[in-house]
Order: structure tokens, then C-alpha cells, then sequence
């Protein structure tokens, strides 16, 4: 006769599964996997129930997504004391990226990722 293995199915918070998957994000961006913390942090996973569903942008970043998507998977139902979690992925191609077109748009990007930026701008006096 087999013994019947329990998993923890602890309930949880959307805060707190968008706490560990940008933790999760950041030790892949760490690691110098940019692409997939890039794909992970495009848009904020929602969560219904223990199913988290990510939207991306296209096809492709779905395919490169679920190479990730298992060890993803093993992480947060670790972390988060849940076995019944299940991630859905969508292909949604309004999702749009922040992506910056003018000189003013690319400075305000690059000012918002390193605010010293503004101080070196002051301290030489440069236009945009």
C-alpha cells in the first residue's frame, strides 16, 4: 500500500505571489538571464484562485516563457506553501512595453532606472 503524500495548499495573497515572483525575476536577472526577467516583469501576473495568468506580448515571448515556466512553477509553490498553483499564460499583443522613441522619452526612461542621471545633466550642464 502507498503512502499518500500531502502537499501544502496554504492560501495566499496576490501581493504576496508578486512579491516572490519579481524575487524570482531578479535572482534570474542576477544570473544574468535578462531576456526571461524581462518576459516575467512586462506586466503584473493576476491571480484568480491559485491560477496566475501572464499576459505577454507575442507568441515568441510565450514560447521562450514556458521553457522558464516549470522551474517558476516549483519556486512559487515552494515559497508560497500552495501545490494547487497553476500559471496560464495569454498572448495578448496590446500589451505594450514602455519603450522610449523621443530623446525626451529615452532620457525620462533612463532618469527613472538611475535618478543621478539629473545630477550629471546639472553638474555639465547638458541639454537633452
Amino acid at each position: 500500500m502507498k503512502d499518500v503524500v500531502h502537499l501544502p495548499i496554504e492560501a495566499f495573497t496576490e501581493t504576496e505571489m508578486l512579491l516572490q515572483w519579481s524575487k524570482y525575476a531578479q535572482r534570474l536577472g542576477d544570473k544574468g538571464h535578462k531576456i526571461m526577467e524581462s518576459l516575467l516583469l512586462i506586466s503584473d501576473p493576476k491571480l484568480e484562485g491559485s491560477i496566475i495568468t501572464h499576459e505577454l506580448p507575442n507568441e515568441g515571448s510565450k514560447i521562450e516563457f514556458e521553457t522558464e515556466k516549470k522551474e517558476l512553477l516549483g519556486y512559487l509553490r515552494g515559497k508560497l506553501h500552495n501545490h494547487d498553483i497553476v500559471i496560464q499564460v495569454i498572448v495578448n499583443e496590446k500589451v505594450e512595453n514602455k519603450f522610449a522613441f523621443t530623446p525626451i522619452d529615452k532620457y525620462n526612461r533612463l532618469n527613472e532606472i538611475n535618478p543621478n542621471l539629473e545630477l550629471l545633466k546639472k553638474v555639465f550642464d547638458l541639454d537633452i
